[in-house]
């Protein structure tokens, strides 16, 4: 590689700006900075990190691509470059043993993340991330959902965290826009349908019932109350028109959340009986609320005709994330 991209890349992994002259980062949402010369962007190698980029978000009714890629060779990486939030660095050196990752948060602004992915040669660059494609996905997807927290804690609707504490006594972070609200029997519906300039509609849901076995984590009880639920508390602007889970979409998948065990659910909803509003992507954490034998259901979905509805589904999603149930409060003397 070019002498002046290991001078690059020894700034970035070695040292650390002072902290009186660190930039607020720029770049969209799920937009990478990608530092590769053009041989490399042009090879099996550059293919493979493309792809890796590109791969489609789960649970939309149309692929849309996880992250958008800004490329620059080394050359080009210049100050104001070096300010995007997400950056990798390419490094392909015979010097290297191994293929390998390594990565540090807020070299030139903040808040960044740079990650630097090493490798011997072109092929095992390109195997190596093929193989790892969904960690480095992974990876940066989290750093997103970080940054995305850090600005809930500061800007959110105080009103849904307090309706929230009141009627399940937990608490969740939503934007400060989504302002409107419903309430129902172990149910509260937040969404900006409220807002007439906008077209698109961003919705949460959040609900409970008695937990009485991990059956209540199947994918036929989840749609099961999913459907009795939505159909109950959110009508459609037809007579006898409600939301409904399409069965045929929905993909189950576990995570440990706060060292609880807590089921995501993605998938496609419509509405019955009102063919001219349509339907959307959803996702759904499903965790025990384990002082009260209660499941705590939170959720997010879209309605956006026409557009890409990835942005708003995972910015929404970001907000599932701050979830603190009973026993979190109480932890933290809340």
């Amino acid at each position: 590689m070019k002498k002046v991209f290991l001078f690059l890349l020894s700034i970035v992994l070695l040292t650390s700006c002072g902290e009186d002259i660190k930039r607020k980062s720029m770049g969209a949402p799920y937009e990478v900075m990608l530092v590769c010369e053009d041989d490399v962007w042009d090879s099996t190698a550059g293919i493979a990190i493309e792809q890796a980029l590109k791969t489609p978000i789960q649970g939309l009714p149309q692929k849309e691509s996880s992250f958008k890629i800004t490329r620059r060779n080394n050359d080009g990486f210049n100050i104001t470059e070096q300010a995007f939030r997400n950056i990798i660095l390419v490094d392909i050196n015979s010097n290297h043993s191994k293929c390998e990752f390594r990565f540090e948060r807020d070299i030139y602004a903040e808040p960044q993340v740079v990650m630097a992915i090493y490798a011997p040669d072109m092929k095992s660059f390109g195997d190596y991330v093929n193989q790892n494609a969904q960690v480095i996905i992974d990876f940066f997807t989290e750093k997103e959902r970080e940054y995305q927290l850090a600005e809930l804690a500061v800007k959110h609707n105080k009103q849904a965290l307090s309706l929230m504490k009141q009627k399940f006594g937990c608490e969740m972070k939503i934007p400060a826009g989504i302002s409107g609200y419903k309430q129902g029997e172990d149910f509260l519906w937040f969404s900006d349908y409220n807002n007439p300039s906008k077209v698109e509609m961003q919705s949460f849901a959040v609900y409970s019932y008695p937990y009485t076995s991990p059956d209540n984590f199947s994918k036929e009880h989840f749609i099961h109350m999913r459907d009795s639920v939505m159909k109950e508390n959110i009508q459609g602007g037809e007579p006898d028109s409600y939301i409904q889970t399409a069965p045929g979409t929905v993909e189950i998948t576990a995570e440990a959340y706060n060292g609880k065990y807590m089921s995501v659910a993605r998938g496609l909803w419509y509405m019955e009986n009102d063919d001219m509003f349509g339907g959307g992507p959803f996702v759904s954490h499903s965790i025990v609320d384990e002082e009260n034998s209660k499941v705590i259901v939170v959720e997010a979905f879209v309605y956006a005709p026409n557009k890409a509805k990835g942005g708003f589904m995972r910015k929404l999603e970001s907000s599932l994330y701050s979830l603190m149930l009973p026993v979190d409060l109480a932890a933290t003397g809340k």
